[in-house]
């Protein structure tokens, strides 16, 4: 688990005061090499790329969490609309939002999410690092 003190501003400002970074001027948004997205505060696994798909909107997108209950949905009426807002239910921090139009193939859910609320463990470091159990998400 990370402190505060180990964020940086950004990472500070997206997960614990419910910010946004710009799209297509983020770490993640045009990532594509094998591995998990965790969070950046707890180290919980988030998000895998093989459920990672360009959404055109610069922010890095997936069809679904790595599993159901490691993130909490909640409705978010700021902005004045409505939309539901994405967070880590290990942590707390504010991840993104998740809107229906994915793609409809693989469930119809966007998850976006900021690069600053993740961490990526590239798949050829995930045993190492202690998410060896994960690798089955890369056997199809």
């Amino acid at each position: 688990m990370k402190s505060p003190d180990e964020l940086t501003d950004m990472q500070r400002y997206v997960t614990m005061h419910n910010g946004t970074e710009k799209p297509f001027e983020n770490e993640y948004w045009n990532h594509k090499e094998p591995g998990i997205y965790v969070d950046v505060i707890s180290g919980k696994p988030l998000f895998s790329s093989t459920d990672k798909f360009d959404s055109g909107t610069g922010w890095p997108s997936f069809t679904q969490p790595i599993e159901a209950h490691g993130v909490e949905n909640h409705s978010d009426t700021t902005l004045g609309m409505t939309r539901t807002e994405v967070r880590s239910s290990d942590s707390d921090a504010h991840l993104g939002h998740v809107f229906d139009d994915g793609p409809a193939e693989k469930g119809g859910k966007r998850y976006c999410i900021n690069s600053a609320a993740l961490e990526f463990v590239p798949k050829d470091e995930m045993a190492e690092k202690g998410y060896g159990e994960y690798l089955t998400l890369f056997e199809k």
